[in-house]
């Protein structure tokens, strides 16, 4: 008799949050770590690159590479920058919403293209956005057609990015 999959395992993923096949994360290694910290730097350096600066094959580091791509460790891709696709205001937004409401609000503010991030949060704000704009009147539009009349949102903050000093995705790979 085959076996049910249970509704955590319906995206694909079983309960415990284990992809299959996936690499466990211990299971990179110092040079694993090596080739990600080149490729953090310039996600375009070539394996060969990699592997003169290792002092690796350039299979090896194909090898690993795969590997830690079918992980789903890494994911290498081009990000523009907002600017390229003319959004020059960016806004860090705090939002209260009625708890029973959480998941919906968040779930209409994911689909919303300004949004780039929204995290639940504990603290000051139930949810934390990091959104991007055209100009300072789509914010206003923003705040007041899109958040005010949503169902669920009790208040909002918006905190306007003046100067960003720094916008990293370095970080160090235990």
């Amino acid at each position: 008799m085959p076996r049910r999959s249970s509704p955590a395992e319906s995206n694909g993923r079983p309960a415990d949050g284990v992809v299959p096949g996936a690499l466990p994360v211990t299971a990179i290694d110092d040079t694993d770590r090596e080739i990600l910290r080149v490729l953090q730097v310039d996600g375009r350096t070539s394996n060969t690159e990699i592997a003169r600066r290792l002092g690796v094959t350039e299979t090896t580091v194909r090898k690993r590479l795969a590997a830690l791509l079918e992980g789903d460790l890494v994911q290498i891709v081009a990000v523009p920058t907002p600017r390229l696709a003319g959004l020059t205001v960016s806004a860090i937004i705090g939002v209260s919403v009625q708890l029973k409401l959480l998941q919906t609000v968040a779930d209409a503010l994911t689909e919303r293209p300004e949004v780039r991030y929204c995290g639940i949060s504990a603290g000051r704000y139930d949810l934390i956005l990091e959104a991007f704009f055209t100009d300072h009147e789509h914010v206003v539009r923003f705040s007041t057609d899109v958040l005010g009349p949503m169902e669920g949102v009790i208040d909002v903050e918006t905190s306007l990015i003046l100067k960003i000093e720094k916008f990293s995705y370095e970080w160090e790979i235990p």
